[in-house]
């Protein structure tokens, strides 16, 4: 049966979009609600003047702002109301992943099923609010603070303004959560990607003309461009590569006999992916090294704040120290965020219960083990996979002058959220092809 499903999926026509009335509804759902995501990243928070906040963010964009900016789809830069975007809820969503592995009460209640899953969901809302709150007075502040050429950005500073922006921001944070949701149970695909995808790809056309620019002006060499073009489209190769690599371990269920019928003897495998931490190491390492640049940049030259100047001076992009410490935090990171998402002792129990065992190794401890020696190897792999991909783009802006940020982090997102995509849109349409065979056959049936 699997294999005949692998080789109707392989042979699905494009074409029958136009004939899945669903799939077409769907994906109309899903670009409508890109296209308000993109709207909403235009309308401005009241009360911040535009041209000075552009001019202070563009001395601060190699900060973490630039990084989030980048995700936000240039939200931060204008300061819309969309300006958090959707990452409180990814921060909540990661914290709650990690507590379900450390509070007992949560761990248990993620394994009482639907249920469970629901007040998980709920309680990372909450806390979603929560950080979306502190985020929103922290930069309501920090803008208050800021002055330009052209005037400071907040005009009239006082408590209204912040109250405005907070309430402004984690709504905007608020409503995006809800459209992922939405998105995710009426559309195509995995809402809250789609919208970081969204953020990221919007910055594009505008990232390739300025390099274009710079290659009629000379700033750029013809070659070089022809290059990086180039070395983009393998590296998106090798991304999708491993990105879609698998160990798969055989896993043996052993016959049993009912009756007069033999059940089972059926032979499976336990997929395990080569990046089981997908891109969580490398949005975690570049927070955390890009914080003291950001807080340089924004203390400015006062005698108070010479020492933060000296260390962001060592962190910034392209500098020894800085490649050194990312490539450690990834490594960390990718090992930290696999413990939390796969546990092999659970796994193996799972499968003594269900009487599966893997060919040649003992149930129970000696299968984790073995899951553990599997997962240990496929997790040094993809956290060296991940520290080149993020490390080269990084060596492009500092050395080759690159005049944009998409790094590793982006690169990944596009690619990861593209490959879901089309892998749900191809079950949308086997499930179609399915529906046609049977409605085939009922037909014929009646007719005999």
């Amino acid at each position: 049966m699997a294999s005949a499903a692998e080789q109707l999926a392989s042979n699905l026509n494009w074409g029958a979009i136009g004939k899945a009335t669903e799939l077409k509804q769907r994906l109309w759902f899903t670009l409508g609600a890109l296209v308000v995501f993109r709207i909403g990243a235009y309308i401005p928070v009241p009360g911040v003047d535009p041209t000075a906040l552009a001019e202070i963010f563009q001395q601060n964009a190699g900060g973490i702002a630039g990084l989030l900016d980048v995700f936000s789809g240039g939200s931060i830069g204008r300061m819309s109301i969309l300006a958090l975007s959707i990452m409180p809820y990814i921060s909540a969503s990661i914290i709650m992943q990690i507590l379900t592995t450390v509070v007992p009460s949560l761990e248990q209640l993620k394994k009482e099923g639907e249920a469970g899953r629901k007040k998980i969901n709920q309680y990372t809302r909450y806390g979603t609010v929560v950080l979306a709150a502190f985020q929103a007075w922290g930069i309501a502040v920090g803008l208050e603070g800021q002055v330009a050429s052209a005037g400071p950005v907040v005009p009239d500073p006082g408590l209204f303004f912040r109250f405005v922006a907070v309430i402004t921001l984690v709504g905007g944070t608020l409503f995006l959560m809800w459209l992922g949701e939405q998105i995710t149970a009426r559309g195509v695909g995995n809402g809250i990607s789609l919208i970081i995808f969204a953020g990221i790809v919007a910055a594009l056309p505008d990232a390739l003309v300025q390099t274009l620019e710079l290659g009629r002006t000379g700033a750029l060499s013809a070659l070089f461009i022809i290059a990086l073009l180039i070395g983009v489209v393998v590296v998106v190769a090798v991304v999708v590569f491993v990105e879609t690599a698998q160990r798969r371990i055989v896993v043996q269920y052993p016959k049993r006999q009912v009756g007069n019928r033999m059940y089972g003897g059926e032979a499976s495998h336990l997929p395990l992916k080569v990046n089981t931490a997908g891109v969580i190491p490398p949005i975690f390492a570049s927070s955390l090294l890009l914080f003291p640049a950001t807080i340089a940049s924004f203390q400015g030259n006062t005698a108070e704040a010479g020492w933060m100047q000296f260390i962001a001076g060592y962190l910034s992009h392209g500098q020894p120290l800085y490649l050194l410490l990312y490539v450690g935090l990834i490594v960390f990171f990718c090992f930290f965020y696999t413990t939390v998402v796969f546990n092999p002792v659970d796994t193996a129990d799972n499968l003594k219960k269900n009487g599966g065992f893997v060919p040649g190794i003992r149930p129970g401890k000696n299968t984790a083990e073995y899951l553990e020696y599997i997962l240990t190897r496929l997790t040094a792999l993809g956290a060296i996979y991940l520290s080149l991909v993020c490390i080269l783009p990084e060596l492009l802006i500092s050395r080759g002058g690159v005049p944009f940020y998409f790094g590793g982090t982006s690169l990944l997102i596009v690619v990861s959220v593209t490959l879901d995509t089309v892998t749900q849109v191809q079950s949308h349409l086997l499930a179609h092809q399915y529906e046609g065979l049977i409605k085939k056959a009922r037909l014929r049936g009646k007719r005999r």
